[in-house]
Formats: structure tokens, sequence, C-alpha cells
């Protein structure tokens, strides 16, 4: 699979645990990517995905940014 494909499946994931009102409570990088744990404090449940691609965490950066932007 091309890395742009699995950029969009990324995006695809974030964008679905920010709709469900989800907020990004840690990131973890390593050199193997990073694990970017979420938390919505509605339903008291938590959520970690991996993001392999340099545009995916270009992507979460900036939602994160925001995200503190925004509080």
């Amino acid at each position: 699979m091309s890395e742009y494909k699995i950029f969009l499946q990324e995006r695809d994931q974030i964008d679905f645990l920010i709709q469900k009102g989800y907020k990004i409570t840690k990131v973890t990088e390593n050199l193997n990517g990073a694990y970017i744990e979420f938390e919505n404090n509605e339903q008291e449940d938590k959520e970690v995905l991996h993001i392999i691609t340099p545009e995916g965490r270009k992507y979460f950066s900036v939602l994160l940014i925001s995200q503190q932007q925004g509080a």
C-alpha cells in the first residue's frame, strides 16, 4: 500500500475519534512513529492510535495545537 493511502487511513481514524468527542491527551513518539492517546470524558473511554507516516504526524500535531489553543 502506498504511503499516501496509509496517511488517508490514519487521517480518517483521527477524524473519526475527534468527531466522536475524543481529545488528544498523550503523545509518545519513537522511531516507529507516534502513539496518540485519545480520551473521551463523557464516555470515560480511551483509544490509542499508532501513526507511522510523516503526514499523519503533522496532521495530528496541527489538531493538537488547535485543541490547546481552544482550551
